[in-house]
């Protein structure tokens, strides 16, 4: 009894986190799509919009931790160096997949519509079974492969669907599919960092947006970004800095919430939770722009929805059993 009241409990907390992640991120998307490609914003530069949501980031990490200073009873923020010598060495190779999964996956927003960005992230649970094999050493089951199988199928007939309908981006495609990947690295090498910050998401979250700040610098100006913005006639608006302002909230909203979901499950779930979060988001967004799809199209997300659902079923049944097996050790 003592052992499932645990375990209920524990799958309560992880289904809050979880349902805070998907709210978050749905609202992230949305709000970074009117940013990126909107007639209102209109401003041609992915980068500097994921540059700034960076800065708000920080600002909101200083922020909490001056008032964990001075509310101590409240809330607890620790503090930290992100250009010590050690802190540099140990979480800046996290903080480059950090940059570039956020970067790709504004890149992938500005060239796609919202109801086809699903399609690069459905196959991140694909990428994550591949390097956690590849790094980690960890296999999978054929039952776990089967469905990253159907997975593929179902991402493939959507990359069809938006060919046939002649609304197929390649570039924003490619940005999905990069975003996917960089999403699956920053995945299993958050697990390996997190004990270099003491498990402290927030001083991870306030390295990587410090660290993503500098990266971003010689990209914008290698891209030319630097004369886009110059010359942006909205610059002085504060229409367009409040909504990048909130962009930024939710930029580090995400973050934090997709850091807890990684901490409170695993690599492999989270993914699982991003790609059938996006098939929601899918079907949000096809209602609210008003978008018609093609049947085949629809097939498509169901495909990816249950393969991912199944996947995630597989595991969650894996996973239990490998916990009652360690507790029945630990008390033999």
């Amino acid at each position: 009894m003592e052992l499932e009241s645990r375990l209920k409990s524990k799958y309560a907390y992880i289904t809050f986190v979880i349902a805070a992640y998907w709210i978050v991120s749905i609202s992230t998307v949305f709000t970074n799509k009117a940013l990126l490609s909107s007639e209102t914003v209109n401003l041609d530069a992915p980068l500097f919009v994921t540059w700034f949501q960076c800065i708000v980031s920080v600002a909101i990490c200083i922020t909490l931790h001056k008032m964990s200073q001075w509310f101590p009873d409240c809330i607890e923020i620790a503090a930290g160096n992100p250009f010590k010598k050690d802190t540099l060495r140990k979480v800046l190779p996290l903080s480059i997949l950090f940059t570039a999964m956020i970067a790709s996956n504004n890149l992938c927003l500005k060239y796609v519509d919202v109801a086809f960005y699903y399609v690069g992230r459905s196959l991140t649970t694909v990428f994550n079974v591949l390097f956690t094999y590849i790094l980690l050493g960890q296999t999978t089951s054929l039952k776990c492969m089967a469905c990253c199988v159907a997975i593929i199928a179902g991402f493939w007939l959507g990359v069809d669907q938006e060919h046939v309908a002649g609304s197929l981006s390649v570039l924003g495609t490619f940005f999905g599919v990069l975003g996917s990947l960089s999403l699956c690295l920053y995945s299993i090498r958050m697990k390996q960092t997190l004990p270099v910050v003491n498990q402290d998401i927030w001083l991870l979250s306030y390295y990587n947006n410090v660290y993503s700040i500098i990266i971003f610098i010689p990209l914008m100006i290698i891209s030319g970004e630097h004369t886009i913005v110059f010359n942006y006639e909205k610059l002085g608006h504060p229409f367009f800095w409040t909504t990048m302002t909130i962009g930024g909230v939710f930029g580090f909203a995400i973050g934090y919430f997709t850091a807890l979901q990684i901490k409170v499950t695993s690599p492999l779930t989270h993914n699982v939770s991003g790609t059938a979060k996006a098939c929601a988001q899918t079907v949000l967004a096809t209602y609210w722009f008003n978008e018609e799809k093609s049947f085949l199209w629809w097939i498509s997300n169901i495909v990816v929805l249950t393969a991912s659902a199944c996947y995630a079923r597989i595991r969650q049944l894996e996973l239990f059993k490998e916990y009652v097996v360690g507790e029945r050790q630990q008390k033999v």
